[in-house]
């Protein structure tokens, strides 16, 4: 398998999560991807993406959301960007306390941290790193 790079930009439209699906889908044709591995790499980039349409730009159209993805022999990285201000990633409520377990959001970042075999956040929460390692 050969290394390939791919950028994909959208407005940020919830319909767009669509994009994504058919994105990772191609991805995981075009590389026999593991149903494993596709299933970490699905649920943790569309998180990724919902929280950058929702939070990070907040539904605002005029502004978009980028994807780009790296895949080699041994792994596959996507880096997800919007256009908002960010967050204090690091201060992150444990959706897995008692007095977070029936609030309907906070689930997100935590499914990425344990999705990924990599996770790293950049330009102040406003960039997510994710690599998923093969195998």
């Amino acid at each position: 398998m050969t290394k390939s790079e791919k950028l994909l930009v959208f407005p940020s439209e919830l319909e767009n999560i669509s994009r994504v699906e058919k994105l990772i889908d191609e991805i995981s044709s075009s590389h026999n991807l593991s149903s494993e591995i596709y299933g970490k790499i699905s649920v943790a980039i569309i998180e990724a993406v919902n929280n950058a349409i929702l939070h990070g730009n907040q539904l605002d159209i005029n502004k978009k959301v980028k994807i780009e993805y790296n895949i080699d022999d041994e792994s596959i990285s996507f880096i997800v960007g919007d256009e908002g201000k960010g967050f204090d990633f690091s201060n992150i409520p444990d959706p897995t306390l008692p007095e977070n377990l029936e609030k309907t959001h906070g689930r997100g970042i935590f499914l990425m941290n344990h999705l990924a075999d990599d996770i790293e956040f950049a330009k102040n929460g406003a960039i997510v790193e994710m690599k998923f390692i093969f195998g």
